[in-house]
């Protein structure tokens, strides 16, 4: 039986859940995902869950917010004054946006929270500070 190991360009079926039960992402119904191992190509806890996996075999393994997508970072909320929004704009709870960097790059954010005055943007990813569970099973490795 073949082992992933750092280099090897790895297929795998996959279930994330939330502490909830919530799931998140799953390759059911598709084609298993293919990344290689050791190329951060995937969130270091499911990479680190991989390697050392062999062809078939399958694990549940669970991920601290550490090793996943990082904890949340309160200096990632940026309070915009609503004159300062485009025009026509009617912010909702949850709505995603594209916020332009001083470099030109377009950063994605969701909005948080509407005031009065301003609107509270969050440029944490949707799953920081989340512990995340995985259902992980080795289909093929390359």
């Amino acid at each position: 039986m073949a082992t992933a190991n750092t280099g090897d360009t790895v297929h795998v079926h996959y279930t994330g859940r939330l502490d909830d039960g919530t799931v998140f992402d799953s390759s059911e119904g598709r084609d298993p995902l293919a990344f290689t191992v050791g190329a951060g190509q995937v969130v270091p806890g499911f990479e680190e869950a991989v390697n050392g996996m062999q062809v078939g075999d399958s694990k549940t393994v669970r991920i601290a917010p550490g090793d996943a997508y990082g904890e949340r970072r309160e200096d990632l909320l940026l309070d915009v004054p609503n004159e300062q929004l485009p025009e026509g704009l009617e912010p909702e709870v949850g709505m995603e946006l594209g916020l332009r960097g001083q470099d030109g790059q377009t950063m994605p954010v969701r909005v948080a929270a509407i005031g009065d005055e301003a609107i509270t943007l969050d440029a944490n990813h949707p799953l920081a500070g989340e512990p995340l569970t995985f259902d992980v099973e080795l289909v093929d490795v390359a």
